[in-house]
């Protein structure tokens, strides 16, 4: 039986307190839609609870995919240390803390208006449905990229009152970013998830999976200019655009011959593209 120190470092690993990466990759676009749907600083309760809010959903969700995947991740060799492969955790724990984790979730939710609170029953949803989804598309991302952007949306109904077209650009820019980053991702597991019979955007575009990343990319900084010309936004915002340019570059050198280690490296790569953005628009709503 395990210790409660073990439990506690199966706790922290199942829901990835010790790899942040998913979290500033859920975090940056929320404030991208936090910044903009206020003109500015958004009010502090408000930027609280929707940090507070990507932690937790973000921790729920890395706990239901390796619920999801428990019977798999022992076959893939970057997942076979993971707290249910291992033994630092039992079904039943991983099942608690999820369930911990949507609760605390859905009370801080209770604060927000009644509307954004019925589009945080959708984040919760689309989060829960990720895991499986790899197991009957070859679309698994396209879902991930929804759950991802899905706190934009809520951000710009709770400050706003409503869902602008702004809103679902950004919401369209950020779910194409997040199936080009997270097919990097998938790239490093392409021959296990072959082998298992697990489902990815990586196995789908096959050999053009580098060329199909890179038109993602392209339609991802085509969307974010769309953004800043309705937004009548200055130089700094389009300086980040070619900053971003430049690290998309970067990451297409990283993934050239499709290097496990260096897709990883181009997938982590990704948390100063969300950064990046946040400062052209933090400034420039200064």
């Amino acid at each position: 039986m395990a210790s409660i120190a073990q439990k506690w470092q199966g706790f922290i690993q199942i829901t990835r307190m010790d790899k942040p990466i998913g979290t500033y990759l859920l975090l940056w676009p929320t404030y991208w839609a936090l910044w903009i749907a206020a003109d500015g600083f958004p009010p502090l309760h408000l930027l609280f609870i929707f940090t507070l809010g990507v932690f937790l959903m973000r921790s729920a969700g890395c706990v239901i995919n390796d619920i999801a995947d428990r019977k798999v991740d022992g076959q893939v060799k970057r997942t076979q240390a993971r707290p249910l492969v291992s033994g630092l955790l039992t079904t039943h724990d991983a099942i608690f803390i999820f369930m911990m984790l949507i609760a605390a979730a859905f009370g801080l939710a209770t604060s927000l208006h009644s509307n954004t609170l019925k589009l945080a029953v959708v984040a919760l949803l689309l989060a829960s449905a990720y895991p499986f989804m790899k197991r009957y598309t070859n679309l698994p991302q396209v879902v991930l990229g929804a759950a991802f952007s899905w706190g934009m949306i809520m951000a710009f109904a709770e400050i706003t009152g409503k869902v602008p077209t702004i809103a679902w650009l950004l919401f369209a820019a950020n779910l194409l970013w997040t199936v080009a980053y997270d097919t990097m991702y998938a790239m490093v597991d392409r021959d296990d998830d072959i082998n298992i019979g697990v489902k990815s955007t990586a196995i789908l575009f096959g050999q053009y999976d580098k060329r199909i990343i890179g038109l993602l990319q392209l339609l991802v900084l085509s969307l974010l200019f769309l953004i800043g010309e309705i937004l009548a936004f200055g130089w700094p915002y389009q300086l980040s655009l070619v900053i971003t340019a430049g690290l998309f570059a970067y990451q297409q050198m990283l993934i050239v011959n499709r290097d496990r280690a260096r897709c990883f490296k181009a997938f982590l790569n990704n948390h100063w593209v969300g950064l990046v953005i946040f400062m052209g628009i933090f400034i420039e709503l200064l």
